[in-house]
């Protein structure tokens, strides 16, 4: 994706909410598509969307050797090294959007320190059909989460790398990279690349005259007006 395109899209989406991207899909009748399933919740209130960045992991599918905690400790760090390794975040980009098939695996695949660096590369969020541990630290940093579960768990013995910037189904959706991904507290969805400039278009309408409609409402009622109607 040129950088120009990049640029458009994250435009086109910004301030967008999930219900109103949902409905800029129902007017290009793709009513069945792109809503992952409820399972798939933010960690925290928050609203996050970017252009998906893709990796996918499996269960791990080697013995644990028997060793001592002195060569646990080195055995570890071959672990990270060669089996669940993170290459895809060397590959990060401002605005890009997370997106983790981890098998559903019960394992904190993502936590506070691999989580905020993301976020230092320029990630906007992240979503997973596994798990993240060091939630409350998460929290506490504000990064944009939703997953289906949280995890004690590490990597080690339980999950390895298996390939980035490939299709993968989080959610029973299925995310391409260069796909635009809009979450909230009402869930994630994912709009295909192909179709996101007439998907923001109606979802932009949507916003628009829903903006209108709840001004007016404040305005009858005394209400304060807040950046969701102005």
């Amino acid at each position: 994706m040129s950088s120009d395109e990049r640029q458009e899209l994250l435009e086109l989406y910004q301030g967008l909410r999930v219900a109103d991207v949902r409905d800029g899909m129902d007017w290009n009748m793709m009513h069945h598509y792109g809503s992952m399933s409820p399972d798939i919740r933010p960690l925290f209130r928050t609203r996050a969307y970017g252009i998906a960045r893709t990796a996918r992991y499996l269960p791990f599918q080697g013995p644990v050797p028997k060793l001592t905690p002195e060569e646990y400790t080195e055995w570890s760090g071959w672990y990270y090294g060669q089996v669940c390794t993170y290459p895809w975040m060397d590959d990060v980009e401002e605005g890009d959007f997370i997106v983790i098939d981890q098998s559903g695996v019960d394992v904190g695949l993502m936590g506070s320190s691999n989580g905020l660096g993301g976020i230092k590369r320029g990630a906007r969020g992240y979503v997973s059909n596994g798990s993240a541990r060091d939630t409350d630290e998460l929290i506490l940093q504000q990064v944009p989460f939703w997953f289906k579960f949280a995890s004690q768990k590490m990597d080690q013995g339980r999950i390895q790398f298996d390939a980035k910037d490939v299709p993968v189904a989080v959610g029973g959706v299925v995310v391409y990279p260069g796909d635009v991904v809009v979450a909230d507290g009402d869930g994630v969805i994912v709009v295909p690349r192909k179709i996101a400039r007439e998907v923001a278009k109606y979802a932009r309408r949507e916003l628009d005259h829903d903006k209108v409609d709840r001004r007016k409402l404040y305005e009858e009622l005394g209400m304060p007006l807040d950046e969701t109607v102005l």
